[in-house]
């Protein structure tokens, strides 16, 4: 049977077709698979900044995270990737969780202990995620998990997803198999955790973004992400959203020393580029790709990054044609999204030669015939009275990120037929 690449490569008029609003044939979407595993939830992890990091001794953190497919059988990834030292794990437990918002309860009955390879106390060598051996335990699409990861030695947190819009919770002792906990503290990260796989023959759609993907503004606890509501209207795939709070797609983050992005900027995750086999490649059953990249392209530097970073819409072109050439290389139909609207942002990103930029590297998103496939967020988003701005009903408060019935706008926006 051909490879993906061979009918992206037979058809490659698939990207004119799709962005001419046209369906795209469903012979360039022919997965090969074989992995037996699907991705159904997933978060990037990034280092910290150059300040003290929270310590873990003797305590648990029980993680909670929505998945997209459903299966009979899940693996979870654990990530010591930004770790200085080994990581000592003394316990990994799953459950469903009980109830919705902010609770951390499980289902009675449905604790199962996790091993890596046979082994339920693990130490990761820095720089080094670790998979899990296949637990039983049955997720329905759309259900949540409890995730509790015990730290039994002196533990610096140091490898972590900054922004999860999820509370969850740390507790003293081996509490994982506990149906409740009592927090010691809350919190908005994800820690030492990085993916939840199911075995599925499905395909996984992952999302490549920055903050908007990963979810900013949006109200905590609810999975009002995009990609989640995405999820929620194909049930049949897997959905791992690799959204970064101010990744960028060509730089690294690069703070002024001595300003109060030297705080934060660390969690803003290596570039897109640079990430793109990690945290998109890797994703278990990967068949699709969403880039939605370059908005903090244009607007960190001069703000949270030095002004010499400055980009050209030639530079952010480039930096697009090389996410599509190493997704086609993996096998991966790309899928481009247009930039948002900006002006009268809060955030000092806009500039009429941003917009400049940005103008040109949609229209390029949209016409130049290079994805295979577009969804124009632009257009769904602007504002009927000004179209560079983010319409109103759509708008948190910064003119920049999507409030919760922005996101239910962006995956609505979606084309289904992109998914075949």
């Amino acid at each position: 049977m051909p490879t993906r690449r061979e009918l992206l490569a037979l058809t490659s008029g698939a990207a004119v077709t799709a962005a001419a609003g046209l369906p795209v044939p469903a012979q360039a979407h022919s997965a090969s698979r074989g992995s037996g595993w699907t991705a159904t939830w997933a978060a990037a992890p990034t280092t910290i900044p150059p300040t003290p990091p929270t310590v873990l001794a003797n305590q648990t953190v029980r993680q909670i995270v929505h998945c997209s497919l459903g299966g009979d059988e899940i693996r979870v990834r654990v990530t010591n990737e930004f770790g200085a030292g080994p990581l000592r794990i003394g316990a990994v437990r799953v459950a469903l969780r009980a109830g919705d918002g902010a609770s951390t309860a499980i289902v009675p009955g449905s604790d199962r202990r996790v091993t890596f390879s046979n082994r339920a106390d693990v130490t990761l060598p820095a720089g080094s995620p670790l998979v899990s051996d296949p637990v039983r335990l049955r997720v329905p699409p759309g259900g949540d998990l409890a995730v509790s990861l015990y730290l039994p030695a002196r533990t610096p947190v140091t490898t972590l997803a900054a922004f999860a819009f999820q509370d969850n919770v740390i507790a003293d002792g081996d509490v994982t198999a506990a149906r409740t906990v009592t927090p010691v503290s809350t919190i908005g990260q994800y820690l030492f955790l990085s993916g939840v796989a199911v075995r599925s023959d499905a395909e996984a759609i992952v999302t490549l973004g920055d903050s908007i993907t990963n979810g900013a503004n949006t109200q905590n606890n609810l999975n009002h992400r995009w990609p989640d509501l995405l999820a929620a209207r194909l049930r049949t795939f897997g959905v791992a959203n690799v959204g970064i709070s101010g990744n960028r797609l060509l730089h690294d983050p690069n703070p002024a020393p001595g300003s109060d992005a030297e705080g934060f900027a660390a969690y803003f995750g290596h570039s897109g580029l640079r990430r793109f086999d990690r945290d998109v490649v890797a994703q278990p059953g990967a068949g699709y790709l969403i880039v939605l990249l370059g908005v903090n392209d244009l607007g960190h530097p001069g703000t949270v990054a030095p002004a010499s970073e400055v980009v050209t819409a030639d530079d952010l072109i480039g930096g697009h044609r090389q996410l599509i050439a190493r997704a086609h290389a993996a096998g991966l139909v790309a899928i481009g999204a247009t930039i948002l609207p900006f002006k009268g942002d809060t955030l000092g990103f806009y500039s009429e030669a941003n917009e400049r930029k940005r103008d040109v590297l949609n229209r390029w998103i949209r016409s130049g015939g290079e994805y295979d496939g577009v969804i124009d967020f632009d257009r769904a988003m602007r504002d009927p009275a000004d179209p560079l701005r983010l319409n109103p009903a759509y708008d948190s408060g910064d003119g920049l990120h999507p409030n919760d019935a922005g996101m239910a706008a962006m995956a609505a926006a979606v084309p289904l037929r992109l998914f075949r």
